[in-house]
């Protein structure tokens, strides 16, 4: 899979110059040429040769394959033709529903001592909206090269490899293909990019992942269900709702563009294209390695990782400037006591 995307990138490229599908440069993006941006049609044929490869007559793939279509003609109709955020929306909730009436839902989390809640007449919004969620989280953080493939294929790692050691062989090949499809892209999307994969790529992904957390994780994971997900992929879910919060106090639209995203934050403090991409992905990885953690800790041992977790995204956030370049209340203490001292 990793050489089918790699091989078939220069293709694509002279397609999306064809049809238009170019990313131009403005003043809120960082590149400063015309880019090819439907990439992600690369990602996802190499991903159905895979499919199609290892299960040729199964039925757990049909939702997968109606859903993933859906998302992937909301993406190149935005690529090439730039739609209105309702109309990628209404794209999104469609692939939703149609993954939802597959069979593929959050019926229940799981909680300490065994509890757990059955969502009942909540299975299908609950799951429209999880899908829908991590969709977009994945889709604005696309913002540099190399970024939410990078992100995309740690988080994919982990799901895989947390769906292996809990059984579940077919997210686990699933989950291995679609991360084998994103590797060979990346080779190409890596800085300097070649080719990007648009919102084509980044809404197929980011819907891919979270149709394979609720497959590989929500059903199986036996404490706190509703947080692994969360955790691995708590960088574009941060990102994401710090840029609605953002947007909620400045009286803008939630769906109208900034440059206060975290890639765009850390660029600001000194740090090179590369060494953001590389960072974020070291930040994507510590949380990854952490929700395997937490997966085999015991409930105080679960406790203290959520604690930790939370207390070094309050850093995170202070010194990035994510919410405003003002909010360091824990960093101002440390400054209080060291002029005390």
């Amino acid at each position: 899979m990793l050489f089918n995307g790699y091989y078939r990138n220069p293709f694509r490229k002279k397609i999306a110059f064809k049809i238009g599908a170019v990313d131009q440069p403005d003043k809120r993006k960082v590149h400063s040429k015309p880019m090819p941006r439907i990439g992600g049609l690369a990602i996802y044929t190499s991903f159905l040769i895979g499919l199609f490869f290892f299960f040729p007559d199964s039925d757990v793939i049909g939702p997968i394959i109606a859903g993933s279509f859906i998302i992937i003609m909301t993406g190149l109709l935005d690529d090439i033709l730039q739609l209105s955020p309702k109309i990628k929306l209404i794209g999104q909730v469609g692939a939703a529903v149609v993954t939802v009436l597959g069979g593929i839902r959050i019926e229940f989390i799981t909680l300490p001592f065994g509890d757990r809640i059955e969502f009942e007449l909540f299975v299908i919004p609950v799951t429209i909206l999880w899908i829908i969620a991590v969709t977009n989280a994945i889709n604005l953080i696309d913002g540099l090269d190399g970024l939410a493939a990078g992100v995309s294929s740690i988080a994919l790692i982990t799901i895989s490899l947390l769906a292996i050691s809990m059984g579940d062989s077919t997210s686990a090949l699933i989950g291995l293909i679609l991360l084998g499809s994103t590797l060979g892209f990346l080779v190409y999307n890596f800085y300097p990019a070649k080719i990007f994969m648009g919102d084509t790529g980044s809404l197929f992904l980011g819907y891919m992942i979270s149709v394979l957390s609720v497959t590989g994780l929500y059903k199986n994971v036996t404490l706190f269900s509703l947080i692994v997900p969360i955790i691995i992929l708590a960088i574009p879910i941060l990102d994401t709702a710090f840029a609605i919060v953002r947007r909620i106090v400045h009286n803008n639209p939630i769906s109208a563009p900034d440059k206060f995203h975290l890639h765009h934050c850390i660029i600001r403090l000194g740090f090179s294209h590369r060494q953001t991409v590389i960072m974020i992905y070291a930040m994507s990885s510590l949380f990854s390695i952490a929700a395997v953690i937490f997966t085999k800790s015991t409930l105080w041992g679960a406790t203290t990782i959520i604690i930790s977790l939370a207390i070094l995204v309050e850093i995170m956030v202070e010194i990035t400037g994510l919410v405003s370049e003002n909010y360091r209340p824990i960093l101002r203490l440390f400054e209080g006591s060291k002029v005390r001292k």
